[in-house]
């Protein structure tokens, strides 16, 4: 039996087609797809309009075997609703390695968490992260807490982080949250409670540990910038067990050295701000500057005190209570006193306006006392005329009136003129000698 041509198709007693499969007798018998037009070639194959082994057109499918066809954004909203209604993705805690981390302008925080197998995208937006004492970074395992959905725009699923804590140390992340939470409802972090630090303080205190850098970076940002201000230093311990309580003890002396120096009568002795400096560590190295004790003597402390704990990323509960908080303990120094060039440049600019004040001021003064000195001479002229030639002043003082916008130079000048009076202003200036002794 001879192999049958694959689109001709008789729909009584031939077997059905691919595309008819798997319910091709649910076709009307008596309503047969019309037969396309024949050709046969010089080998005698039979052909038809189509082609060979082409499928007939989407006009002849039946609307129940027809596919649906969705649009890009309609599979994405499917994918997302489908996201957003499992329970288990809406509070979720998934514990990875970060992978590469970027911070936006923004602020927000772009990382990956990854395991074996998979990879997970992250996005952490900036009010969430700047209130956490832990920041990702690159191959360190954490356990952050978010929620899974959808990201419409790049159709892609990523997890929105709330917190972020290293794995294995929950519990100090827990305690830092729970002490937070606690503080604030008692006002200690209001921000009512800031006060301003002074432009250019003479004395500075200083509490920080004697042995590790940061009390020299201190030093030599003060000595470059403002070598004018002397340092009271307290030293203290940073970190471990006794570091809570030592730092309490040095934020008292200075209290105390400060108030000694005022009852003693010598104010300009006392400090009038306090630098409290660690340099940077993980979270349990700077656990100590989250201890309550240390906030309660922050706020009690009674001058303005500025906190320079860790680097830029690192944040504990003292930089809350602080004053003004600084990302690094140079740039504390660097915020306590004003930098010289600035104030010497200050000064320059000063003095060249006050320069020019003084000499339009002094430019004017002698204006007003050249017109003054020539009203004086007229004045006295007048008087001299007066007393020696009554008829001869009252002669020339009109004429001098009526021509006193165009006269210029000394007023004998223009009395000099008048020749009916010149006799007597010889014996009036001779008089007038006289009397000055000349």
């Amino acid at each position: 039996m001879s192999r049958r041509d694959p689109t001709l198709w008789n729909p009584v007693g031939d077997e059905p087609p691919d595309w008819a499969l798997p319910s091709w007798d649910s076709l009307p018998a008596d309503d047969p797809p019309p037969r396309p037009a024949r050709a046969t070639t010089a080998a005698g194959a039979v052909l038809t309009g189509q082609g060979l082994g082409q499928r007939p057109a989407a006009s002849l499918i039946p609307d129940e075997f027809r596919p649906t066809i969705l649009a890009v954004s309609e599979v994405t909203r499917a994918v997302r609703d489908a996201v957003r209604a499992d329970e288990r993705l809406r509070d979720v805690w998934v514990e990875g390695e970060v992978g590469r981390v970027t911070i936006s302008s923004a602020g927000h925080a772009y990382f990956t968490l990854k395991d074996e197998r998979s990879q997970l995208s992250c996005i952490w937006f900036r009010d969430d992260r700047l209130t956490s004492p832990f920041e990702p970074r690159t191959g360190l395992r954490v356990v952050a807490h978010g929620r899974i959905d959808v990201f419409d725009q790049q159709g892609v699923y990523q997890l929105y982080v709330l917190a972020v804590q290293p794995a294995g140390f929950g519990d100090l992340a827990l305690r830092f949250e729970e002490l937070k939470a606690r503080l604030t409802a008692e006002g200690l972090f209001d921000a009512g409670r800031k006060r301003p630090l002074p432009i250019r303080p003479a004395v500075i205190g200083v509490a920080t540990s004697a042995s590790g850098a940061v009390w020299h970076d201190i030093r030599n940002v003060l000595e470059r910038r403002w070598p004018l201000a002397r340092v009271v230093f307290a030293t203290c311990q940073v970190q471990g067990e006794p570091a809570p309580a030592s730092i309490v003890a040095a934020l008292s002396r200075i209290a105390r050295y400060a108030d000694q120096c005022v009852n003693a009568g010598r104010p300009a002795d006392a400090p009038v701000v306090t630098i409290l400096a660690r340099g940077g560590g993980s979270l349990e190295d700077l656990w100590s500057f989250n201890d309550e004790r240390v906030v309660r003597a922050i706020v009690a402390h009674p001058l303005p005190l500025v906190c320079a704990v860790g680097h830029e990323t690192d944040v504990t509960l003292a930089d809350f209570a602080a004053d003004v908080r600084a990302p690094t303990p140079s740039a504390a120094a660097e915020l306590v006193v004003p930098d010289r060039l600035e104030v010497a440049a200050g000064l320059a600019a000063e003095v060249r306006r006050l320069t020019g004040v003084t000499q339009r001021t002094v430019l004017a003064a002698g204006r007003e006392l050249d017109a003054e000195r020539r009203r004086s001479l007229f004045r006295e002229a007048r008087s001299i005329l007066c007393d020696e030639a009554p008829w001869a002043f009252t002669f020339s003082y009109h004429w001098f009136e009526e021509r006193q916008p165009y006269v210029r130079g000394p007023v004998f000048n223009a009395v000099w003129i008048l020749d009916p009076t010149r006799t007597w202003l010889d014996r009036a200036r001779t008089a007038s000698d006289a009397r000055s002794g000349r």
